[in-house]
């Protein structure tokens, strides 16, 4: 096919020199009076007098910051699935179901043709800043392979469908980009997981892939399945660029790195959400990514430590402080208002704004008052791995209450490594890796450190390694494999927790440390 990189290159040029200008306060400043003024006439345009809004201060005035369920039960649910004139003037053709892996819920979020627009361009960003930073890429010398999940679209009625953002942005995709693009559509909508991954691997060994993009935990299933069909040979020997997203990268970078080494293959990080692009690495990997200011979303910021409060301080880009922790809240072009995502983020620059991802609010524990949040917890799971020499496929913890009145609950560790559960090196292992967990950890976390060192309500943390391929196997089971569906590495509620542990041992073997615990305090009697 066609070299069109030096067109892209051109594009990229004036796209640079249009961010190297930006005046990202005035820019977001004219985000909200755009979306405001678009939603004046909305039934939350109304209520909220939108029309009156002239500046962040009257906006932040008038709209109170919302979660997906006050939205839902004041605005969307009374005209489910047609919510055209609730939120937003123009009709809503999609709803995006958002995984909802830490409440069990399936969450639909209106999806405007404003947005899958805005989508498209944040796309291009993430080309641009590549160039930028390795002008000699080829990009599209080749095909772009996105690696969506089980994409097919439930239909809501009133021409309304609902699937993930991948099923959205495959069945809405220009004609012309195809030729740029693998799978095509009727691939790409499979909704049998299992075939639509081994039909995708056989025939993008046929393709000229030059970008590959998805969660990383499909990823690397798909480029382990790759690595089989060719007999350890680079199954894309074109490949210029592995974008990832929704997860924290440090667990997964050392197990990309001999397939990306056989090509010379760079990666680049993306922030999208089910409700909006919020931000693309512009810089090097773990520098934080920069806020896309002028795609359609204005952005609040509010101190953790004013999560909850009545009347939170809620920043901005003009007024935002590096190093603080904040919950993110956005305005969409698509009815969402003051709307808190549930992520949390750090700000590593201020001008322009470059964020890293710390987790999210439902990835904070504090059953016995430890206050961790999920940036943490990757920290200690991955000194873990590093001490011990384990390769973590993935993990999930949550807390533990003891039955008995008298002893102390603790954190349990679900870890899939590439090891088998019962092979002798978990069991030689498991005790440093636990330990250098606690370590980290107590490190890390003040209010950790006081309540195991003073034995006030936390034992130490309890591990329960499982075979390989066991959360993929667990999330097949809900529905959720592949695309855009993570693995939901911190369950806050005891209760749903203890009932993941249930399903989780059901997948197959696994090794208990200590291996007492496991009938002391809920009764699965799978350990070794």
């Amino acid at each position: 096919m066609l070299d069109f990189t030096p067109l892209l290159s051109l594009f990229a040029r004036r796209r640079l020199e249009a961010l190297g200008n930006q005046d990202v306060c005035e820019t977001q400043h004219q985000q909200l009076l755009r979306l405001v003024r678009q939603a004046r006439r909305t039934r939350f345009g109304q209520d909220h007098d939108l029309a009156t809004v002239r500046s962040v201060a009257d906006f932040q005035d008038r709209v109170p910051i919302r979660t997906y369920e006050d939205f839902w039960g004041e605005y969307w649910s009374p005209v489910f699935p047609d919510v055209r004139g609730q939120t937003w003037p123009t009709a809503v053709r999609f709803m995006a179901t958002s995984s909802g892996t830490t409440t069990g819920r399936t969450k639909y979020l209106p999806v405007s043709d404003e947005m899958i627009r805005a989508n498209k361009r944040a796309a291009i960003d993430i080309a641009v800043h590549h160039l930028a930073n390795f002008p000699e890429s080829r990009l599209l010398a080749g095909k772009t392979f996105m690696l969506g999940g089980s994409t097919a679209f439930g239909d809501l009625g009133s021409g309304i469908r609902a699937g993930d953002l991948s099923g959205i942005a495959a069945s809405t995709q220009a004609r012309w980009m195809r030729a740029f693009s693998f799978p095509p559509p009727e691939l790409a909508l499979m909704e049998d997981w299992e075939e639509k991954l081994e039909t995708l691997a056989r025939l993008s060994l046929k393709q000229r892939i030059s970008m590959i993009s998805g969660t990383p935990a499909w990823l690397l299933i798909l480029f382990e399945r790759l690595h089989e069909l060719t007999g350890g040979a680079a199954p894309f020997p074109d490949l210029q660029l592995l974008v990832h997203g929704g997860v924290a990268w440090d667990l997964y970078r050392e197990r990309f790195q001999p397939f990306l080494d056989q090509v010379g293959a760079r990666t680049r990080e993306v922030y999208p959400a089910s409700e909006g692009f919020i931000a693309v690495a512009d810089r090097g990997g773990g520098e934080g990514m920069r806020l896309i200011a002028d795609n359609g979303i204005f952005f609040e910021f509010v101190p953790l430590s004013e999560l909850g409060a009545e009347r939170p301080i809620r920043h901005w880009v003009g007024n935002l402080e590096p190093g603080e922790d904040y919950a993110i809240v956005l305005t969409t072009n698509s009815g969402l208002f003051a709307y808190q995502i549930g992520d949390t983020v750090r700000f590593a620059d201020r001008d322009p704004p470059r964020l890293l991802i710390t987790g999210r609010t439902s990835y904070m524990l504090s059953a016995f008052g430890e206050h961790l949040i999920g940036e943490e917890i990757d920290r200690a799971v991955n000194a873990a791995a590093r001490a011990t020499g384990l390769t973590v496929n993935e993990y999930c913890v949550g807390p533990v209450l003891s039955r008995d009145r008298n002893a102390t609950g603790h954190h349990r560790f679900i870890v899939e490594t590439d090891t088998p559960a019962m092979n002798p090196m978990i069991a030689l292992r498991a005790a440093l890796f636990r330990d250098t967990i606690d370590r980290t950890l107590d490190q890390s976390s003040r209010d950790y450190g006081t309540h195991r060192r003073n034995g006030v309500g936390m034992g130490p943390p309890v591990l329960r390694f499982v075979d390989p391929g066991t959360f993929a196997r667990w999330m097949a089971t809900k529905g959720k494999a592949g695309g855009q569906n993570k693995v939901p590495r911190v369950i806050a509620d005891p209760t749903r927790f203890t009932m993941m542990t249930g399903e989780i041992g059901a997948e197959g073997p696994c090794f208990q440390f200590p291996p007492q615990d496991a009938d002391n305090l809920d009764g699965l009697q799978k350990s070794a």
